[in-house]
């Protein structure tokens, strides 16, 4: 009776409890359950990714993300992997409801045990679901509300999910430490490669990380400990414990950028445009694929060649000369390769596209361009003399050569090719300083709105970007056409969707393979003809004038050097049919370069990197346009060759109504003082 009677009462107390504590768990739910996040939202999983950024070959420059993730499926994700986390996170993953009522039990006689002295650890009961509930719409704070709405979504996520759903969203979304969210970033980060290479050592180290994931001192320890537990789960066998509990991690030390510093200048100047036109969120956290215009051949040796330059010079001083270079295809402009300074670690400071300098006798091919345009011959005389009483804005001025002497009389064409500053001056004078320049505002050089136009902006006295400079060389040769710097192909959302009106249209050939039809090009600046005669000019200025040190053997080159007074800024701008380049040194705090140095600096920069640009093409000489006639003339006076044979002879490129000077110029040569004017 009295057995019978303590049944009777246990099964009271038993059935008294469960109902309590299911009216508990309904009120719990009642009042916790209402004001839950929408769970259901994780059925169409779209994390931040990483964005990455492309170069023209299709390597991978640089990633951009505030939270580096690789997003991958559940069937590209090893089982050990998997097994790992189980182990180490949720035993009774693939089995309970979303929480683990063994694992609580477990959990309190284990830190019951703790607070009596037993040497046992302190051990949570949340389960990899409860870590997904937390992880999607929680806070970390530490309260029984947390884990009361924790527990409540991981029961509905449960119900709405299949586990290989959850884990998916787990292991994509957990944070692993060094910036790394999800395995797939982990395994890059960690050992730079994806999962599928992972080894079980290195499986079970990634699967250490959620406890501690910036704590490396006991990362050995932890890998153990997660290999124990595999093989206690039967996941692995002892012999594979033990084989791989001797592995050597090899983790990546310092856990940075893995990029190659030569594309630096050139990845932050992408990373700045498209910050303006697309936004931070969009950028660091929509998985782009960004292809840009970069060739790593080419920015391997502009960056070379530069530093080289720089290195040599740089010796010995403690002041470190700075320099830049850009290349572009001038026809289409997009950028090949661009270096912005010795050292972007040293300054992120990009000296191609953001340092405003004065830019010397770069500007002289615009100026000699307008009167070419107004019809002047390449052999045109002009009166190389000193000028005396010149006085502008108020202040006396004595242009003067570079070579300190006076040649009198010389054609046009020599007078660029060798870089005369005195008849620069008078030319500028003879067309008016505002038509000069303009030619400089028209290729986009100059701002169209500057002010106080003088004779001296002939010399190359105002101010602007390496970048600017080249792009208005380029309509030189693509017919004298405006174009923008173009950084970037095209752009791809995660899904594979092109990204409209960041980068150029891409005009796709149809099946019949019929080529596109041309789209927005602008009208000529300038006449062809015009455009043939300066290229020839600049041609020479390599050949024979102040360029000499840009030849590069066996191909068609045209360019010019520039000094600012003093010698505080160097330039070579040059170019071949298909390829421009652009090189400046300088200090950045403008200061003379000392004895020795000149633009042959620039012109070796310009050289180095040529040579290896071009060493597999054929030479492709300039386009000649139709309308022009050949005659030999004698380079230093202009007059026909058969008429004044001594000297050098050139082969001079006329318009209609054009040719060669008398041969009377021969006597015709002055050197005295020319009275100026006040300009």
């Amino acid at each position: 009776m009295k057995f019978r009677r303590f049944l009777r009462i246990l099964l009271h107390v038993i059935f008294w409890t469960f109902t309590a504590g299911i009216a508990a768990l309904a009120a719990l739910i009642f009042i916790y359950g209402n004001d839950l996040p929408d769970y259901r939202k994780l059925a169409t999983y779209a994390p931040p990714v990483a964005t990455r950024l492309y170069a023209a070959d299709g390597s991978l420059l640089i990633e951009y993300a505030e939270e580096r993730r690789v997003f991958i499926d559940y069937d590209d994700i090893p089982s050990q992997l998997i097994n790992a986390f189980v182990a180490a996170e949720d035993q009774n993953f693939w089995t309970h409801p979303g929480i683990d009522a063994q694992g609580i039990l477990r959990a309190m006689v284990n830190n019951g045990a703790r607070m009596l002295g037993f040497n046992t650890n302190f051990s949570g009961a949340s389960t990899i679901t409860q870590q997904v509930a937390k992880n999607f719409f929680l806070t970390s704070e530490r309260s029984i509300s947390r884990k009361i709405k924790e527990a409540i979504l991981a029961l509905r996520l449960e119900r709405t999910f299949s586990k290989k759903h959850i884990m998916t969203l787990y292991l994509n979304q957990i944070f692993l430490g060094a910036r790394a969210y999800g395995v797939g970033s982990a395994a890059l980060m960690y050992f730079n490669k994806p999962v599928s290479e992972l080894s079980l050592a290195q499986c079970a180290f990634l699967a250490s990380l959620p406890k501690a994931p910036n704590d490396r001192k006991r990362a050995v320890e932890r890998r153990n400990y997660v290999l124990r537990r595999m093989m206690e789960e039967g996941y692995i066998t002892k012999e594979q414990a033990d084989e791989a509990s001797t592995e050597e991690l090899n983790i990546n030390s310092g856990f940075t950028e893995q990029m190659d510093a030569a594309f630096q200048y050139f990845a932050e100047d992408v990373r700045r445009q498209l910050l303006d036109v697309l936004g931070r969120e969009t950028l660091y956290n929509q998985g782009l694929y960004i292809k840009t215009t970069i060739d790593p051949k080419l920015q391997r040796a502009a960056s070379a060649a530069l530093n080289k330059e720089l290195d040599k010079y740089n010796e010995g001083k403690s002041e470190k000369l700075q320099g830049a270079i850009i290349a572009m295809n001038p026809h289409t402009g997009r950028v090949l390769a661009m270096s912005g300074g010795r050292s972007f670690s040293e300054s992120p400071f990009n000296r191609a596209t953001q340092a405003y300098r004065q830019i010397g006798s770069t500007i002289k091919p615009f100026v000699y361009l307008v009167a070419l345009e107004r019809g002047y011959s390449p052999e045109h005389l002009l009166l190389d003399a000193p000028i005396v009483g010149f006085r502008e804005n108020g202040i006396e001025w004595k242009p003067e050569n570079y070579d300190k002497k006076f040649l009198g009389d010389v054609p046009l064409r020599l007078s660029l090719e060798t870089s005369r500053n005195v008849t620069t001056v008078r030319l500028a004078q003879e067309i008016g300083p505002e038509n000069a320049i303009e030619m400089a505002q028209r290729f986009g050089v100059y701002p169209q709105n500057m002010k106080n136009v003088n004779l001296s902006m002939a010399l190359g006295a105002g101010e602007t970007t390496l970048q600017k400079l080249v792009s208005g060389y380029s309509a030189f040769i693509n017919g004298g056409r405006i174009i923008e710097p173009i950084l970037v192909d095209y752009i791809q959302d995660r899904y594979g969707r092109a990204i409209e009106g960041v980068a150029p249209e891409f005009v796709e050939w149809s099946d019949d393979l019929v080529p596109p039809e041309k789209i927005g090009i602008s009208q000529p600046l300038v006449d062809a003809q015009s455009l043939y005669q300066i290229v020839s000019i600049l041609q020479g200025a390599v050949e024979r004038g102040t360029g000499r040190q840009a030849r590069v053997d066996g191909h068609t080159i045209a360019g010019k050097t520039g000094t600012t007074n003093d010698v505080k800024d160097v330039w070579f701008i040059g170019f071949s049919k298909n390829l421009i380049a652009g090189v400046y040194l300088g200090y950045d705090t403008p200061t003379p370069l000392g004895k020795g140095a000149g633009s042959h600096m620039a012109a070796r920069v310009f050289a180095d990197f040529m040579k290896t640009a071009l060493e597999d093409e054929k030479n492709q000489p300039f386009p000649i346009p139709d309308g022009l006639s050949f005659v030999r003339v004698n380079r230093r006076t202009g007059v026909a060759a058969s008429a004044d044979p001594d000297g050098t002879i050139i082969t001079e490129a006329f318009k209609s109504g054009q040719k060669p000077n008398p041969v009377s110029v021969k006597k015709t040569s002055s050197s005295g003082p020319v009275v100026g004017g006040v300009f």
